[in-house]
This record gives structure tokens, sequence and C-alpha cells, in this order.
């Protein structure tokens, strides 16, 4: 059976040494304030075969200026850079990160999007890769061959700024906001314009899914923090929502382990969302209401 939400270092490393070519792991490490630190630390070190993939090169689309700063790339040519990097239908794909899992899980909910059940995310990164005993390196990976990945039925569900504006006025889907409490209030706000939040949305900052050590917690503690956050609102009537929607992705990576499937994405976020002229807009901690 494949592993479609976390993996632990020891089953990796079970299967890196039964069969490494059908596992690609990938070393997602990014740093919003210098994008090119992720790549520095991959060079340093990552576990041994790991390959690494940017934020903003492998996994963001072009912009436009109105569609966010980490918009989706189209999904044909995002499964063919998947592909080139040796993806194929049946691989395991086992991705990780250095800052608890947040680009990580962009790339598991992107995998999903285009339909690949079998992507993992390793808890706790290379610090419990390492913690485990396991080693790691700075040597470059062996060239693979390129795999055959292409599109297929999605396995994850996605909203537009349209959809969600209609949904919320209505009332009709719950919006959690996976940003720090102050930037959720529209304080400290430096990456965006416009500080605030989507009226009526909940703030689920996405640190608040791990553990001191900085793995996911247990499912079910997960399960009951994210069904108090719902208020009795479905998963699937529920938006995960973040800055740029990357952080976003590591709730519904949360709720899949709580077992709560079934939520949808905004991927152009906050940072579409402060961008589209006459958008509305909340500020502080509670709930705002569209009029």
């Amino acid at each position: 059976m494949p592993y479609t939400t976390l993996i632990q270092p020891a089953p990796l490393q079970a299967l890196l040494q039964a069969d490494p070519a059908a596992v690609l792991v990938l070393d997602c490490s990014f740093d919003l304030a210098d994008p090119g630190a992720g790549r520095r630390a991959y060079e340093q070190a990552h576990v041994p075969g790991a390959l690494h993939v940017d934020l903003d090169r492998d996994l963001s689309g072009a912009k436009t200026g109105s569609n966010g700063r980490h918009p989706l790339p189209e999904p044909q040519a995002f499964a063919a850079r998947m592909a080139a990097l040796g993806a194929h239908p049946d691989t395991q794909v086992v991705a990780y990160d250095g800052s608890g899992g947040m680009y990580a899980a962009r790339l598991w909910w992107m995998l999903r999007w285009i339909g690949h059940e079998a992507v993992a995310v390793l808890d706790g990164g290379l610090a419990a890769w390492r913690e485990a005993g396991f080693p790691d390196t700075d040597k470059p990976p062996m060239a693979r061959a390129p795999g055959t990945l292409s599109v297929r039925a999605p396995l994850a569900a996605l909203v537009d700024y349209d959809t969600l504006l209609r949904h919320v006025r209505q009332g009709e889907r719950l919006v959690l906001d996976a940003r720090a409490a102050d930037r959720f209030r529209g304080e400290n706000e430096t990456l965006d314009p416009v500080g605030g939040h989507i009226p009526g949305a909940r703030n689920r900052p996405f640190k608040q899914n791990l553990d001191e050590r900085g793995r996911f917690k247990p499912a079910q503690a997960l399960r009951q923090e994210f069904e108090q956050a719902l208020q009795g609102h479905a998963p699937a009537l529920s938006v995960a929502q973040c800055g740029s929607g990357v952080s976003a992705c590591h709730n519904l990576l949360a709720m899949e382990v709580a077992g709560l499937p079934g939520a949808s994405l905004y991927a152009g976020s906050w940072s579409e969302w402060c961008a589209r002229q006459g958008a509305p807009v909340a500020t502080g901690p509670e709930p705002g209401r569209i009029g």
C-alpha cells in the first residue's frame, strides 16, 4: 500500500533499501525571505538520493499581479516537471523540508491535485531522519531516467476567487486561515500590501499541527482540534487558505491525517484576495460577516 499522508524515517529507509528506483525523494526546502536559502541548505545536507524542488520555480506558475504570490502552474506543466524528475504513475514520492513540512505539504497537495495518490511527507524532515540514525549527504544524486507521470482525475479540490466570494457571502463555506494570528488580525503584515482576513474566516495557524519536536500531532489530537475549528461544518464544506496557498496545504494534510478529508484549497489565498478590487476585508480577532 502506498504512503499517502505521512511517512516516518524507518519506513522510508526500508523503501529506499528495497528499491530506490521506486521512490522519489524531493527536498522542498525554501525560505520566503531568502529564496536561495533552500537550495543552499540542500547542497549542504539532504537525504541520500533526494532531488531539490523550488517553490518559485517548480511549485508555482506565472504571476499576473492579481493571482497571488504563488499561483498554481498549469496541471500539465507540473506533471511534466515531476516526470522530468523521474516520477511514474506508480512512484512513491516522499517530500520534506526544514520548515515543519510547510513547503513539502504544498508538493503533497499538488501531486494529489494532478491525481497522484502515492505521495507522503517525511514527518519531521531531515532532522527526524538524522535523529533516527540515518545518514545525510552533500553529494548530488545519481541521474534518474525521466518518468511518465501525467495528469489524472484529481484527488484534491480547488476553489477560485469568484466561487469563494459567492460562498462566503452566502455563508456556504467555512474558511480556515493558516497564517499566524497577528497577520490574521491585520497586524504586522509584511508580505502583502493589505492586512486582514477574509470575512467569516476562522484562524488555524498551521504550526498548531505540530508538536514541540516539529512532528505532526497524533491523528486523534488533530481531529479534536479541527472539529473544534470547523464548528460543526463538514470538512467538504470548508476551504483552506493562507497567505499564498502554501501553508494552507499543511492544514489540508493535517485534516487528512485526522480522518477529515474533503476540504478545498483556495490557492490564491490572501495575496490574491487582497489584490482583487472590491474584495471585502475584515480585521481583528473575531470573524466578520459580509453585509
